[in-house]
């Protein structure tokens, strides 16, 4: 016997034992931290880390956090302390009202192993709240034969606050009539009740102040008052009556504002204002005040707020009827509310990732979905699941958790990114869902070139373009996303006309517009040749070319450039010879010009400008050919002056214009006595010049007096041979064709023509003059040379008092004829200016002297023959 209670002992221990390791393991799970409410935000609260058994540092490596549901976060992780702190200022009035332990729940989530950890934390209250009365002041009547010791409730004063700092005791001001009896509820709260403790008499005293106290617990103590007016009247001897003590009323929390609950009822056999009764609700809280109407005179309650079972399942009320002395009653009222499938279940994603590389395994987590749903029972009972032509799918984890995760290679060629819906469901009838979306972008590596729209490109761009001008813009396309996508564009360095690339144009990396650095010239190269590199921004970067072929557009910039017949260097003016017998149609010249543009920029057109004979010559539209435009009449004049302007085809057009001098004769003679009319006035700027050539006169000059001294002696030795010179009216005596006397040393050749040098007072240069072939008075003799007085010509010339140069001056004046002949030789640079066509038989004269005029008879005469080579020369100067 004793054997077997020991046993039985021993069972028993071990037993304990064993509930007593239950019970530590299941409190293993769970982490309970308190702290109290109205702490600053960042207060301490628990060593999370510590009790996870991780470091500190570890927190964030495995991506420790908290998951809550349904409100706002309370609590936050210091991530390097490892501490869970508060995440702002906690108010446990708002957060549990009366419950009481007011608890925190929401779980820890490491995320590297996706597990949870519940954790508990319990707000402690602090005397933060006043007790108060919904009332400020009570006034009522109480009949004054109203026997003492009736007692009447007074309204109950309300402490937000729990435990010792909730409202812990009344106090009542004195009074001789009344005293406070405070009785303990069945449900809690403490009722004070005012006890009459003598009779009344309303003769005495009608109206009793009083003011009643409650106080909390806490330290310091805070306590709040309600001033109570008591009105002492006339009997009466019945209170209202309720036909029920309690009412019970089951009502569906979706029921319609303002629908009618139930009613209450309560009679008074007394008459008069003594058996009216009225309804009014007593210490009630005010959200239930808040949300139920009683209608004073009906006693019907009805609801102005929605109901919800979520926020309140029973609401429980006081109604207190009194008739018109003042006598009351009381009756409970519970309003049961019922369920109704009105939530939809909520989703949460607690953790996603936005972007996965499309080479990543099957498997790969995606998301952390939690689902909630606050309907109870089948209301409250939820799935999720997703579509199922998409390469996810979710797996189930505890308390309603899910996660979603890859269940096959992803390819980002194929599809970009992903939409995916995820449903939640509830099994209430009918069944509510929610959905909710994750966007995917599936990442991409760097396995595609940049593509140019097409495989070569040509820009235009007129010439004379400002520097920055925008030219051509080229884009390229990168099938790849993010920076795989994003194109550089370059020019590849090359070298133009010696100078580089770079130099002319350059590319705007970002839009590929290409922009030119300098003015281009048509003229100087007509197109270039870039290529353009298009590279993307990946690792490594991939890039192709593109040839790009710039063609530059030629401008009208170039006027029309003459080359023949050429401007003149030398101030002399150019003649074309026309002959009196041409025929209509006959050509004098042509104008020739280019133009350095291209095109129609390029197409010369000729024109008539002026012309002194208007109708007499016509220019070739497009060949620049003068010709005559009719038969030559004798009273044409033989100098005729042509403008013919050269213009081309641009926009604006631009032209240039030369100036033609035909003379109309049939031989050369006709031509040469009007020469002087041809030629310029001589310039102001000569003064230099004319002094070198009276330098060169004066010394060729001395020479040729000497000369001459002794040809005067030799001819005076011969005196008795010769017959005397006798002076004849300036002319000259006839002698052979086959003696001649060079007096310039140059030897004459030429018997068809002859000329004489014409000196008169104001002349600066030359005059030549071209008489009628005359060879018997052009020509001089040996022999009458040698037996005229030759001095008596010379003697004649001094004695003209409008001659300011000496004789001997004048007689040598040729000599500067021939010297701007040579000067006019070397100035002559342009190669059409060297030489005239044969067929326009030009002719080009030196300038004529101001002031000229021919010699009269009775001037004299020196004979000056020079060489003028053959008749079809062509180019003359004098």
């Amino acid at each position: 016997m004793k054997i077997q209670k020991k046993l039985t002992g021993c069972s028993r221990l071990m037993l304990l034992c064993l509930s007593l390791e239950l019970l530590l393991e299941a409190g293993a799970g769970n982490i309970h931290y308190s702290v109290p409410e109205e702490t600053d935000k960042g207060s301490f609260v628990g060593n999370i880390a510590k009790d996870l058994g991780l470091q500190p540092q570890e927190l964030a490596d495995r991506g420790v956090r908290i998951v809550s549901r349904g409100r706002m976060p309370l609590f936050t992780l210091n991530p390097r302390s490892g501490s869970l702190i508060t995440a702002g200022r906690i108010d446990r009035e708002e957060l549990c009202a009366q419950r009481m332990p007011c608890l925190v729940s929401f779980n820890i989530l490491v995320e590297d192993k996706m597990k949870l950890f519940p954790v508990e934390v319990e707000i402690i209250d602090i005397n933060d709240n006043t007790p108060q009365f919904q009332l400020e002041e009570l006034e009522f009547k109480m009949n004054e034969i109203t026997t003492p010791g009736t007692r009447i409730s007074l309204p109950f004063g309300q402490d937000l606050d729990v435990g010792v700092n909730s409202l812990q005791s009344y106090q009542l001001s004195s009074n001789p009539h009344f005293s406070l009896d405070v009785q303990q509820g069945a449900d809690g709260p403490q009722h004070p009740e005012m006890v009459l403790r003598s009779p009344l008499d309303r003769e005495e005293e009608a109206v009793h102040h009083l003011i009643l106290t409650a106080s909390d617990g806490g330290d310091p103590v805070r306590s709040g008052t309600l001033r109570i007016y008591i009105q002492v009247v006339d009997a009466n001897d019945n209170p209202p009556t309720f036909t029920q003590a309690q009412y019970h009323m089951n009502v569906p929390e979706n029921v319609p504002l303002g629908t009618r609950l139930l009613m209450v009822n309560a009679t008074d056999p007394d008459e008069g204002s003594n058996g009216e009764v009225t309804y009014s609700f007593h210490n009630v809280d005010h959200r239930v005040a808040q949300i139920f109407h009683l209608d004073s005179y009906t006693g019907e309650i009805s609801n102005k707020e929605p109901l919800d079972f979520e926020e309140y399942k029973i609401y429980s009320m006081e109604v207190q009827a009194q008739d018109g002395s003042g006598l009351m009653t009381r009756a409970k009222v519970l309003i049961k509310v019922l369920d109704v499938n009105d939530n939809a279940p909520e989703v949460t994603i607690t953790s996603v990732t936005t972007a996965v590389p499309e080479n990543f395994p099957p498997g790969t987590i995606i998301a952390l979905i939690s689902v909630h749903d606050q309907d109870s029972g089948d209301n409250g009972y939820t799935t999720c699941f997703i579509p199922g032509n998409l390469p996810f799918k979710l797996e189930k984890l505890v308390d309603n958790y899910y996660r979603l995760v890859t269940e096959r290679t992803l390819d980002r060629e194929l599809i970009s990114g992903y939409n995916i819906t995820v449903t939640a469901t509830d099994q209430g009838t009918p069944a509510l869902s929610t959905e909710t979306h994750i966007s995917l972008l599936v990442t991409d590596i760097n396995d595609n070139s940049p593509v140019f729209h097409q495989d070569s490109y040509s820009a235009y761009i007129p010439e004379n373009n400002p520097r920055g001008a925008s030219i051509f813009s080229v884009r390229a396309h990168d099938s790849d996303s993010n920076e795989n996508a994003q194109i550089a564009y370059s020019l590849i360095e090359d070298t133009i006309q010696g100078a580089p690339l770079s130099a002319y144009v350059s590319i705007n990396s970002d839009t590929g517009v290409l922009y030119a650095l300098r003015s281009f010239d048509y003229e100087q190269f007509p197109d270039l040749q870039l290529k353009v590199m298009a590279q993307d921004s990946g690792d490594p970067p991939l890039s192709s070319n593109v040839s790009l072929n710039l063609f530059v557009l030629d401008q009208n910039d170039n006027p029309p450039e003459i080359l023949y017949p050429a401007l003149p260097t030398d101030g002399s003016t150019g003649v074309e010879l026309a002959p009196r017998s041409a025929e209509p149609g006959y050509l004098v010249t042509k104008v020739v010009a280019v133009d350095r543009d291209s095109g129609q920029n390029a197409w010369l057109s000729y024109r008539l400008l002026k012309a002194s004979e208007p109708g007499l010559f016509a220019v070739g539209l497009h060949t620049g050919e003068v010709r005559t435009a009719r038969a030559l009449l004798d009273r044409d004049a033989l100098k005729q002056s042509l403008v013919v302007a050269v213009q081309d085809h641009g926009q604006p057009p631009l032209s240039a214009t030369v100036t033609l001098t035909v003379a109309v004769a049939d031989r050369i003679p006709d031509i040469l006595a009007d020469l002087g009319s041809l030629e310029p006035s001589a310039k102001p700027n000569d003064s230099d010049l004319t002094l070198y050539l009276v330098v060169a006169v004066a010394a060729v000059s001395c020479v040729f007096l000497a000369f001459v001294i002794v040809l005067l002696a030799l001819r005076l030795r011969r005196w008795h041979k010769s017959r005397l010179l006798q002076a004849s009216g300036g002319g000259l005596a006839s002698m052979p064709g086959s003696h001649f006397v060079g007096v310039d040393g140059v030897r004459a050749f030429l018997q068809t023509y002859s000329h004489e040098v014409s000196l008169t007072a104001d002349s600066r240069k030359s005059h030549l003059i071209f008489p009628q072939p005359n060879y018997a008075d052009t020509l001089i003799s040996q022999e009458s040379c040698e037996k005229k007085d030759f001095l008596s010509a010379p003697q004649s010339l001094l004695e003209d008092k409008k001659e300011p140069f000496s004789q001997v001056q004048k007689l040598f004046r040729p000599l500067s004829v021939a010297v701007d002949h040579l000067r006019s030789k070397k100035q002559q640079s342009h190669p059409i200016q060297q030489h005239v066509s044969h067929s326009t038989r030009g002719w080009r004269f030196g300038p004529k002297a101001s002031g000229h005029q021919r010699n009269s008879v009775e001037q004299p005469t020196i004979c000056l023959h020079r060489d003028l080579g053959p008749v079809n020369a062509g180019h003359l100067t004098a």
